[in-house]
């Protein structure tokens, strides 16, 4: 018999609005599953390999802005969905995270499948929750309480993971002639998230500052796409003439005056150019920056005042230079600040400083390609990419794998705006794995076009998120395959090391067609040899990105670690030749 304890998790998950979940196969957490695999409203996925369920769980939820539940069994299961445990902590996004655990009193007894599973997660959650494994109306009661108060959690501010430990005895099957029933009147806590606004006195003390100020800066973090949010910048902008620097991974990046080539236009040496771009009233929202010349100008070239905007919590200092933290949602805050104060001529001089140096930025970023014949004369992974970003369809979903891929990307900046593209990028961690998982999360739940652009390790490292039955018509896969882990060639020091090509590159002969196949993907193979190979690829990617087929495709872009790092100490020259003072 199943207990009416596990039985009821997945009704109280349904009414508190939580309708994904993904699965692991298990004996241990077979009252789990098929709770949640019978209930009505509960949508399930099952992938065998934890680390990739999980990021899988993060990537929906991710997509959707919802808790996901992940289901595992005992012992070293669990320990897989760690990596995408803390990135979804790092990143804020919603889990539900239930571990079936060994009775109590079976721990440390030298029992098969069984760790100490109890905080397993250490602090890369929001709490650790422990079922009671008795069955009194107490105990039920014990448990649905803290089953709710976990989905509650989850999803107040900041998101984040929440675990729920669960230990069960057996039997852990129903047998053939029973039924599941889900308690009629199962008792749920419901919590009312207020939007976080700025109130009037917190506005009257802040518009002192505000108005003294006569450089303001914005600078966008790491956040999801938000319309509302983007016009409320805009029309601030606008109105006070406040530049708005957006990486992008900020997904700020469609706004017309966004400054985003900040990592290219902060290159630069000029000591008395960079102090015309610093502010006195940096004011930033949401969670990492992508550039890492903005925050050594920012941390060198602090502001007088550094605001940030968030509902509740402690902040990060991340230059260096913060002085107040400001409770309230982003939203609320730029609307609140509308209307406040006209743009006077220094924060007007202010603003066209750093427009004229991002048409200058973007400008030599265009140039970089439109002359790569004079440049490199073999093509490389950095033009590759600039095209596949070119040619991105309208409405769809960009995932960028760490490493060289999104720092690329970051450079290149989606300079369409009529595409309107979201993009996605696990920055909590920063880590390769779990990149592949994350997209097949978001194609999953999304009716957009899910683009994955990685690097070859990232892409193989995470080979197991296509190891199920489920169909992802709607994702394409770019691989930029240079056999190697290219970024240790671009950076000093393992660059000049003897152990370069075999301890930190670790030099690689795989290539995708293989995966393709045991997966049923459709695939394709350009190597970039010479022009015509480039010309083929940008003819090829319409095609590729046509929304015609009836599973994923993969479009394998084969280059030379070495011609790829030639061109990227190219461009750093040409930064400081033709675009640098």
């Amino acid at each position: 018999m199943i207990l009416p304890s596990i039985v009821n998790i997945a009704k109280i998950c349904a009414q508190l609005g939580v309708y994904q979940a993904v699965l692991s196969p298990g004996s241990r957490c077979a009252p789990l599953s098929i709770g949640f695999v019978r209930h009505p409203q509960i949508f399930t996925r099952t992938l065998s390999d934890e680390r990739s369920a999980a990021f899988v769980g993060l990537g929906i939820a991710r997509q959707l802005h919802t808790p996901t539940v992940l289901i595992c069994t005992s012992g070293s299961a669990a320990y897989n969905y760690a990596p995408a445990v803390a990135e979804a902590f790092f990143q804020q996004i919603p889990l539900l995270i239930l571990t079936a655990d060994r009775p109590p009193e079976w721990i440390d007894q030298l029992d098969g499948q069984t760790i100490r599973q109890r905080d397993i997660y250490g602090r890369h959650v929001k709490a650790s929750f422990e079922l009671p494994i008795g069955q009194t109306e107490a105990d039920i009661w014990h448990a649905g309480r803290m089953v709710a108060e976990a989905v509650n959690l989850s999803r107040a501010y900041p998101k984040g993971p929440v675990h729920v430990n669960v230990p069960l005895r057996e039997p852990f099957y129903p047998t053939p002639d029973e039924d599941i029933h889900y308690d009629s009147h199962v008792k749920v806590i419901h919590q009312w998230e207020a939007e976080a606004e700025l109130g009037n006195n917190s506005l009257k003390k802040l518009l002192p500052e505000w108005k003294a100020a006569k450089r303001k800066l914005i600078v966008c973090g790491q956040s999801p796409y938000d319309l509302a949010l983007g016009k409320a910048l805009q029309t601030l902008s606008d109105e006070q003439q406040i530049p708005l620097v957006a990486d992008v991974i900020s997904n700020m990046h469609a706004l017309p005056q966004a400054v985003k080539h900040a990592d290219v236009l902060l290159a630069q040496k000029d000591e008395r150019l960079l102090e015309t771009l610093q502010a006195d009233l940096l004011i930033t929202f949401g969670l990492s920056v992508m550039s890492k010349n903005l925050k050594l100008f920012l941390r060198k070239f602090k502001p007088k005042h550094h605001w940030h905007i968030q509902p509740a919590g402690a902040a990060a200092d991340t230059f260096q230079a913060l002085t107040q933290v400001i409770h309230s949602s982003p939203l609320a805050f730029f609307r609140a600040m509308q209307g406040q104060q006209e743009a006077e001529p220094s924060q007007i001089t202010f603003a066209q400083s750093w427009q004229e140096e991002e048409q200058q930025a973007a400008a030599f970023i265009k140039g970089l390609f439109s002359d790569s014949p004079k440049n490199l004369e073999v093509p490389n992974e950095f033009q590759a990419l600039s095209e596949a970003m070119h040619h991105l369809p309208d409405q769809s979903n960009l995932h960028l794998a760490n490493s060289m891929t999104v720092r690329y990307a970051n450079l290149l900046g989606l300079n369409n705006l009529q595409q309107q593209v979201e993009v996605f990028a696990n920055r909590g961690t920063s880590g390769i794995d779990g990149s592949n998982s994350t997209a097949v999360g978001s194609s999953l739940v999304s009716d957009r076009l899910t683009v994955l652009v990685s690097g070859d390790l990232a892409f193989f490292y995470d080979r197991n998120a296509f190891w199920h039955n489920y169909k992802l018509p709607r994702l394409r896969i770019i691989i930029l395959n240079n056999h190697a882990g290219g970024i240790f060639r671009m950076i000093e020091g393992p660059a000049t090391q003897p152990e370069l090509e075999e301890y930190f590159e670790t030099r690689q002969t795989l290539e995708a067609e293989n995966t393709a196949r045991d997966f049923g993907m459709q695939y394709q193979r350009i190597s970039l040899e010479t022009e015509a190979d480039m010309t083929k690829l940008k003819e090829t990617l319409p095609l590729f990105y046509e929304d015609n087929a009836e599973h994923a495709k993969i479009l394998e872009v084969v280059s030379n670690s070495k011609t790829n790092t030639e061109f990227f100490k190219k461009y750093k020259e040409l930064i400081q030749q033709n675009y640098g003072r």
